[in-house]
């Protein structure tokens, strides 16, 4: 985690230099600063850039300071980085932003543990020891695809109620309190790689697919951006599932591969033919590829290759100059 720290006193300073002593010594990268005295930073400047690239942000000092400080910057749960303030007498560690998701809740409570103070948490199911979805998600690598629904999950479990749970894969472990899970019917959650356009639960996934590509030379994005497109469509598979697009390293350079990645905001990742042809199992191979490439067909090794003991879901499928496969692996997914 990029985590960044700032106090107002020499107290607060002092408590700052232990927090990102304990941060960098778990592998964390963590600077303090100061907003107060000689050497102090603008609040107002610090907290702009370290809400755009830090992971988490840590004052030291009074939460108001730190709540008129974030508030032109708060848009939404899903992107805001985790806000913790520390009070400076070293008794409290409140999460103040980006409880769940952004880890605040989790980073209260480690320090609360490693410097003795006490995390005041006040999000609700954590208040009343309830199964929280969104930390659950997170933690399971799980997409959160329609994230509106995560209050009405949570406002049903401290109602008092259920929340039924159906995945397309084991859930292993014991389930929470109030949580059931069920193999079929009406459901509260659902964790799956479909794309269920019309599906009313809270929908879950995880990224268990790879995208093999082999494409001409100088392709466009657009089109690379069709052919991933027609195979989640044929294949009724969610993109959201994507954990990456794979290919060989005659292609590592391909700027309408590259384009096309950073649009959906997806790793990039090569291998070698040697690396192709060590993939097992039966392919749609051809002679001209093998001859041009050293492999006999690019995008399903590729597939495999980027979803290591996964299988084939989609074989070779082309279009526009674009060869596209998708392969799917086993998520580990337990309470």
């Amino acid at each position: 985690m990029n985590i960044k720290i700032i106090s107002f006193t020499q107290d607060g300073a002092r408590l700052a230099e232990k927090a990102a002593a304990f941060f960098r010594a778990r592998g964390d990268a963590a600077k303090s600063v100061r907003g107060s005295g000689a050497d102090k930073v603008v609040l107002r400047d610090w907290t702009a850039e370290a809400f755009q690239s830090a992971d988490a942000l840590i004052f030291v000092g009074a939460a108001g300071i730190a709540v008129r400080a974030i508030a032109p910057h708060v848009v939404s749960k899903l992107s805001d980085p985790a806000v913790v303030v520390l009070s400076e007498d070293g008794r409290f560690a409140v999460p103040l932003l980006s409880g769940h998701l952004g880890g605040a809740n989790e980073l209260a409570a480690e320090l609360a543990a490693a410097f003795g103070m006490e995390p005041v948490l006040t999000t609700g199911t954590d208040v009343r020891g309830l199964f929280a979805v969104d930390v659950w998600a997170s933690r399971q690598g799980l997409v959160i695809r329609n994230p509106g629904r995560i209050k009405l999950v949570s406002a049903r479990l401290l109602a008092g109620g259920e929340i039924r749970i159906r995945s397309d894969w084991p859930l292993l472990g014991e389930p929470p309190q109030g949580v059931l899970p069920v193999r079929q019917g009406a459901c509260e959650v659902r964790v799956t790689a479909a794309a269920c356009p019309e599906e009313t639960a809270l929908l879950l996934t995880p990224r268990v697919l790879a995208l093999g590509v082999g494409c001409r030379r100088g392709i466009p994005a657009g089109a690379v951006r069709g052919a991933a497109e027609a195979i989640l469509a044929k294949t009724g598979l969610s993109g959201a599932a994507l954990r990456g697009v794979f290919s060989i390293d005659l292609k590592r350079d391909e700027p309408g591969l590259r384009e096309f990645c950073e649009a959906w905001g997806l790793p990039f990742q090569t291998a070698s033919a040697e690396q192709l042809n060590a993939v097992p199992g039966v392919f749609t191979g051809s002679e001209f590829v093998k001859k041009t490439t050293g492999t006999d067909c690019v995008c399903e090794r590729s597939a495999l290759w980027g979803c290591p003991g996964g299988r084939l879901v989609c074989p070779k499928q082309t279009q526009n100059g674009v060869t596209a496969a998708l392969a799917a692996c086993e998520p580990d997914l337990h309470f």
